[in-house]
């Protein structure tokens, strides 16, 4: 059996090491579009599972795939990309609570599990020199949001309720109940 991580994401390969896995990279290549009008959280569990059932594996590897997006104020908010997108993201968050949503999915053979996790962050006001000096980090440029909790913006965060891996890219304690169902050892058991 081989577990094979179906993202590029270094932040869910980190996390993946942290819980002491062995696995390999097999990046899925799908359209990761979000169908407008649908349920966000439904749509990163949709697109977790064609993540994983798109990476290549065989009958008795585990795939794990996942997709995290940002909700605030009903605005879905997924990598800005360019400064100036990352900045926009931010003045809409500053000062507000938002929803952070995970959908993963774990697949060996025909099992397929698929789940979704939300956090909900509360940011305090941020002034425009600060999201300018975020920005010019680099960050928050690959990042759902625009905002890397683990990392600078941490220093926006107020309140976090829900499973702080979750908002990095991975619900690490729902993910291990759902590999051992799948008969993965976590911790050696």
């Amino acid at each position: 059996m081989e577990i094979i991580l179906a993202s590029q994401s270094p932040r869910r390969r980190e996390l993946l090491e942290r819980m002491g896995l062995s696995f390999s990279v097999r990046a899925a290549d799908i359209d990761e579009a979000m169908e407008p009008g649908k349920d966000p959280a439904q749509e990163v569990a949709r697109v977790s599972r064609a993540k994983a059932m798109a990476a290549p594996a065989g009958p008795q590897d585990v795939v794990i795939a996942a997709d995290t997006i940002v909700v605030c104020g009903g605005r879905i908010l997924g990598k800005p990309g360019t400064e100036e997108r990352a900045a926009e993201m931010l003045r809409l968050l500053s000062g507000r609570d938002h929803q952070v949503m995970t959908g993963f999915t774990v697949r060996r053979g025909s099992t397929v599990l698929t789940q979704t996790e939300v956090s909900h962050i509360f940011f305090r006001p941020l002034d425009e020199g600060e999201i300018d000096a975020y920005v010019a980090t680099g960050e928050p440029l690959d990042k759902a949001g625009a905002y890397g909790i683990q990392g600078l913006a941490a220093l926006f965060v107020t309140r976090l309720e829900g499973d702080f891996y979750n908002v990095m890219g991975l619900p690490l304690c729902a993910l291990a109940q759902q590999l051992r169902k799948l008969g993965v050892r976590i911790l050696g058991v």
